[in-house]
């Protein structure tokens, strides 16, 4: 029988179990045991994408709660704690011959065997496997060879985005510049796009596009995701409904108004002035150095005006915490009435909400919902912010 789950499929890690930097800029509570709680008892996430998991640390961690009966492997692929699902991903960085810049991408493996596998084999083609986001030496098309054989899932991450994304500056045009098509299974489409952006793009509509919190600490767990019909959390169910087999399907997007991510529109990268995405120089401070914002870089490639009819609704919304006046002290009142942040973003009434937290915090969590939040722009790295109205 299927049934709907929520899952973010990009989460890294901070620190590993010898308390060594995995992911440099993320948080040190960022640990696999501390994402699995707070996915588990706090977000209401069924399904979760921990993408440093090449780090033989991480592994070992992972092995440790296996044998404390805090955790097991699934027979169809991935790790059960409590009530989520792990799958064991890689973030890595390729950078070959027919890149025009570095391309991140996200490679999930079914199990700790195949992972274990996977790293090996990283040993020779990465300085240091033991961090994220490494730059890999090779052939994009090797690497994808090398997913697949060990029945692996392929997607390229957040693939707008200005710095070290497919389009941002990876390929000229096409991602075939790169890529084998046939062997990527989604595309990540990263905070400052949606669908009908993504789907001027026509090389793309093969695809099924996910969107993820790409988090860097443990509240940005769930800042997007999306709802998937499946029997069960699980690695051979996620990847059925990436290619919608037997009913299996992403059923809706769940992600921030992309005017809210930090590179919308194109800016100044010395003072963060607006700027026109023909202009070379700025204005304001007559600096050359120019972030091409992603509407902008979109409306580049963009070859198709029309929205593909079979593809999900991408809903709006925002974390909790980017609401206005919506502090710790509230956060942790709603959370202990609520049980999970899913709980209240999609399920409690008004009703309820305004008998635990304030009237207008209540009304901004229902205009949330019903993406109706008005939107201040971000761009050049500084993430927009919203306001009730």
């Amino acid at each position: 029988m299927l049934r709907s789950y929520f899952a973010d499929m990009h989460i890294h890690i901070g620190k590993d179990i010898f308390d060594k930097p995995v992911k440099i800029t993320a948080s040190k509570s960022l640990t696999i045991t501390n994402i699995l709680k707070e996915s588990s008892r706090n977000k209401g996430i069924n399904l979760i994408g921990v993408i440093d998991c090449q780090s033989p640390a991480v592994q070992l961690e992972l092995q440790q709660l296996i044998e404390k009966g805090e955790a097991y492997e699934l027979g169809d692929g991935g790790i059960r704690f409590e009530e989520v699902t792990l799958l064991l991903g890689s973030e890595i960085e390729v950078y070959d011959e027919n890149c025009q810049g570095p391309i991140h991408v996200l490679c999930f493996l079914p199990g700790l065997k195949e992972m274990a596998l996977f790293s090996e084999w990283l040993v020779s083609k990465m300085k240091n496997i033991t961090l994220s986001s490494q730059r890999y030496y090779g052939s994009a098309k090797e690497l994808q060879y090398k997913v697949k054989e060990l029945s692996g899932i392929f997607i390229p991450a957040h693939v707008f985005t200005p710095y070290k994304s497919l389009y941002g500056k990876g390929v000229h045009q096409s991602l075939t510049e790169v890529f084998d098509g046939d062997l990527i299974d989604g595309i990540e489409l990263g905070l400052s796009s949606d669908t009908l952006m993504a789907d001027q793009i026509s090389e793309l509509h093969a695809y099924t596009y996910v969107t993820n919190s790409d988090a860097h600490s443990l509240a940005k767990i769930g800042r997007e995701y999306q709802e998937i019909l499946m029997e069960e959390p699980s690695f051979k169910e996620f990847n059925y409904a990436l290619h919608n087999i037997d009913g299996r399907k992403i059923v809706r997007n769940y992600g921030m108004n992309p005017q809210l991510g930090k590179y919308h529109r194109t800016v100044c990268d010395n003072c963060s002035a607006y700027m026109n995405p023909a202009s070379t120089e700025c204005e304001q401070c007559k600096s050359h150095k120019v972030v091409k914002g992603v509407a902008d870089r979109i409306e580049e490639l963009a070859d198709n005006q029309q929205l593909l009819n079979n593809r999900p609704p991408y809903l709006y919304q925002v974390p909790l915490e980017y609401l206005p006046k919506l502090g710790p002290k509230t956060f942790k009142k709603l959370l202990d009435s609520f049980q999970t942040e899913m709980n209240i973003i999609h399920h409690v009434p008004y009703e309820s909400l305004v008998k635990v937290v304030p009237e207008p915090i209540a009304r901004s969590i229902m205009q949330m919902r019903e993406g109706k939040l008005s939107i201040i722009a971000g761009g050049g790295g500084k993430y927009g912010s919203v306001s009730s109205s």
